[in-house]
């Protein structure tokens, strides 16, 4: 037990060490990948304390056990290494935002795994030989120990039976677990997907929309209204209020606008149904009896900086060169029309406006220049009088003072007021700027916004309950072609733009890993057949997932960004388990024992490391599937992810693995036999008498076929036309 726990310190200083020198900060990805790491790396050094442990158990002294150990681990270990190190790799280089979250945890896993396998066949031999002593008989151990070797005894000698048994119906194990595959492709197909889930970060935010024109003062009354109702909502600790403020529209000023942000309790002090989303249901039911305005209560982004909230945004488009700002508030609320008959969206939302009351200022240019004034001094003289121009600064009682004019509020509340203000010529002589304007009134919007270079309109909203956001934008699309009109198009920015920028790159780095998988083991194992016992048993680890993501749809959970995380995570797991038997099998099938005998055996011999490194890793995990509080929604989806897919992987592969490697070995040695025996039937070809006069390549060809058939531990005679096992091999 001392041995594998010194592998935890040694391998997450050296995690520490490596993002220092790739220049990872501590977020998220890379905290997500050192708490994993702490279940990984101590695989190596339980597998190496087992098999020295076991040699110990035969009588060998601690320095032999730990050598002899070696010499049957370290093909498994430094595979393992690999295949953890190769899977990972392709995810590091994704781009965009998504790339780098991929790139954090993936190369902290990669240098945790590498770390691992130095430590595994260095220091842990060198531990067991010095610590490891015989064990006490078990007839003197202790109750549990007793019980638990009689428990772990059946069941090992239950599942060697039942090995043997499916060993010997290789073929039909084979189209089971192929079926099973299939089903968790289908199943995976139908999962939702998703970007980032929504967190609970301790505050949400309130969006108020007045009607159009609406003054600050009546803004202002109605956030007060939004304060009153929102302070006395059970789990909130209090709420500010800022009116003027577009957060739709990036902040932008707006008078008939304002934003309350709702800062909740602390985590520990909430009550039953004061968390976010039950927060989150009641504030929009008690702020909706606000009448006055349209008022939505959004989560922050799950990232800062990208977005204004969580949800999906949306940008309409004017596409045909126009500035048709009504065209563009029609097909909007169009839009939003729609989309708020549809179950599957909460809350659907755009903040344009396009027929704002408004004013329209002209200057008479001709009669300002023959009264000697200039345009400028216009827009200047009115802006100080309606707005505040700034003049200087000054300095009293040890402070600075800015100076700024303007016309007192009771000169500036109507438009004959302008006829009250005057602007000074060049002769001095004070001229009525009513005199030089004209003020019409007229509707437009009140902002205009460019997206892409393009007059556009913001929508944003939230899926219903149980319904991810990859199918809430694929529904908002769907909504938006039968909807717009030509000339008009749509674009997705801040959280769904990720999303969609990321789109299927996931499979793509799923393949890669599987193909990088592949050319690792065949460059370990010499041979293209024997990496597909490995490869076949990955997917089986998918089916906890697909099962678990499906049954836990309604609370919220989906194929999200850190679901996939964790697929990544169990393709490598799930292989490393595959290959602790397949390497064995090939030993004992190299040293003469039938394909059958070889995997059952190999699969028992192997059954006690695997199913203790993956039940090292399973509880590892229990913390993040029991997460609460800030950043629960991450951890829950990587953790349920991990849990299920090794408990399915445990499962599984102990049991498919072998019979994966019975088929796949049994056509390897057919194809490797039809080959060899090919020359036979044609002996002219290849003349024996008076010494071999084959070229060196057939001769060469012919030694590596037999090696590849019984092994390379063996010298063969390659005189004859074909070697066969009785003939050639030689102990």
């Amino acid at each position: 037990m001392l041995i594998p726990a010194t592998t935890v310190p040694v391998t997450i200083i050296g995690a520490f060490a490596a993002m220092a020198a790739l220049g990872f900060t501590i977020n998220f990805s890379t905290l997500f990948a050192i708490v994993l790491a702490i279940g990984i790396v101590v695989d190596d050094a339980i597998v190496v304390v087992e098999g020295a442990v076991h040699n110990i158990e035969k009588g060998m002294s601690g320095r032999e056990a730990a050598s002899t150990a070696m010499r049957q681990l370290f093909g498994p270990t430094v595979g393992i290494t690999l295949v953890l190190m190769s899977v990972f790799l392709p995810a590091a280089f994704l781009p965009g935002l998504t790339g780098r979250m991929y790139a954090q945890f993936a190369l902290v896993i990669a240098a945790t795994a590498l770390l691992s396998g130095i430590n595994a066949v260095t220091l842990k031999p060198t531990q067991s030989a010095m610590w490891l002593r015989p064990a006490v008989p078990p007839e003197r151990r202790n109750v549990f120990y007793r019980a638990f070797n009689r428990a772990y005894e059946r069941v090992e000698q239950w599942y060697a039976s039942l090995i043997a048994r499916m060993v010997s119906r290789s073929g039909l194990m084979v189209a089971l677990a192929l079926a099973l595959i299939a089903f968790t492709g289908y199943g995976f197909s139908r999962v939702p997907t998703g970007f980032l889930p929504i967190e609970d970060q301790g505050y949400m935010i309130a969006l108020v929309q007045l009607p159009d024109g609406a003054s600050l003062e009546r803004t202002q009354k109605t956030l007060d209204k939004v304060y009153d109702i929102a302070r006395n909502t059970p789990g909130v600790s209090r709420v500010v209020n800022i009116a003027g403020v577009s957060a739709l529209d990036n902040s932008a000023t707006l008078s008939s606008a304002g934003v309350a942000y709702i800062i909740l309790k602390d985590w520990s002090e909430r009550g039953e149904g004061e968390d976010l989303m039950s927060l989150f249901t009641k504030l929009n039911s008690a702020l909706g009896a606000i009448a006055e305005a349209d008022i939505l209560v959004m989560p922050p982004p799950p990232i800062q900086g990208v977005g204004n909230d969580a949800g999906f945004t949306m940008q309409v488009e004017l596409r045909d060169g126009s500035f048709d700002m009504a065209k563009l508030g029609a097909v909007t609320n169009a839009i939003v029309a729609n989309a708020k008959t549809q179950s599957a969206l909460q809350v659907v939302l755009a903040s344009f406006r396009s027929n704002v009351p408004q004013y329209r200022l002209e200057v008479d240019r001709v009669k300002t220049e023959a009264l000697q004034i200039s345009v400028d001094q216009v827009f200047a003289a009115l802006a100080g009088y309606l707005g505040s121009t700034y003049v200087n600064q000054f300095n009293q009682f040890g402070r600075v003072f800015q100076v700024y004019v303007q016309a007192d509020s009771q000169s500036r509340l109507r438009l004959e007021d302008i006829d009250n203000m005057f602007v000074r010529n060049k002769d001095g002589k004070m001229v009525p700027l009513g005199t030089l304007v004209t003020v019409t009134p007229m509707a437009g919007p009140s902002l205009i916004s460019l997206f892409n270079l393009y007059p556009t309109a913001t929508i944003i909203g939230l899926p219903a309950q149980g319904v991810s956001s990859g199918q809430a934008i694929t529904l908002m699309e769907e909504i938006a072609r039968r909807t717009l009109p030509p000339g008009t198009g749509f674009e997705w920015s801040s959280m769904s733009y990720q999303e969609k920028l990321v789109g299927n790159q996931m499979y793509i780095v799923f393949a890669l890993a599987l193909l990088l998988v592949y050319l690792v083991l065949a460059g370990q194992y010499e041979s293209w057949y024997a990496p597909i016992s490995v490869i076949l048993a990955v997917p089986l680890s998918f089916i906890g997932p697909v099962v678990a993501v499906s049954a836990l749809v309604q609370s919220g959970l989906n194929n999200n960004l850190y679901v996939q995380i964790g697929l990544v995570l169990l393709m490598a797991l799930s292989a490393k388990n595959a290959i602790l038997i397949v390497e064995f099998a090939r030993e004992l099938r190299a040293a003469g024992k039938p394909i059958l005998d070889a995997a059952s055996e190999a699969a028992r011999a192997r059954f006690r490391p695997i199913v203790m490194t993956s039940f090292a890793f399973i509880l590892g995990v229990v913390p993040l599937v029991l997460a609460s509080g800030a950043g629960a929604s991450a951890r829950l989806s990587i953790g349920i992810t991990v849990f299920t897919g090794m408990l399915a992987s445990t499962c599984l592969a102990v049991l498919f693995v072998p019979p994966f490697f019975a088929v796949v070995q049994s056509f390897e040695e057919w194809r490797i036999a039809r080959k060899v025996s090919a020359p036979a039937r044609k002996p002219a070809e290849w003349p024996i008498t008076g010494g071999d006069a084959r070229p060196c390549w057939q001769l060469r060809n012919l030694l590596t076929d037999c090696q590849s058939q019984f092994g390379r531990r063996h010298s063969y005679d390659v005189r004859g036309s074909w070697c066969s096992r009785a003939q050639t091999r030689k102990i």
